[in-house]
């Protein structure tokens, strides 16, 4: 079903609820151009209902590196440089 990789669990939180279409939008389009970058398989948005500032972002990546390079892509720097959200907790993980 899963194959072994480098997954990565990370939570998120909305620094303005004021922004939470613009963040679910812009995370979107980071997640569809997150899958063309090589080395990615995974890379989902999930949103909490219950706690609109709350973000789960479920992702696998072949290995490190690929995942390291991802930080490097000018998308990822773009949506960085927006400040829409913060890192509440990250895991990374592989399929036993």
């Amino acid at each position: 079903m899963f194959q072994s990789g480098y997954y990565v669990t990370a939570e998120l939180r909305l620094k303005d609820v004021d922004r939470l279409a613009s963040a679910r939008q812009e995370l979107q389009q980071l997640a569809q151009q997150t899958l063309d970058e090589a080395g990615c398989s995974v890379f989902t948005v999930h949103h909490d209902p219950a706690e609109p500032t709350r973000f789960l972002l479920w992702e696998r990546f072949d290995d490190e590196a690929a995942f390291r390079q991802h930080f490097e892509q000018p998308h990822t720097k773009a949506y960085l440089a927006q400040d829409l959200t913060e890192i509440v907790q990250r895991f990374v993980t592989n399929v036993i």
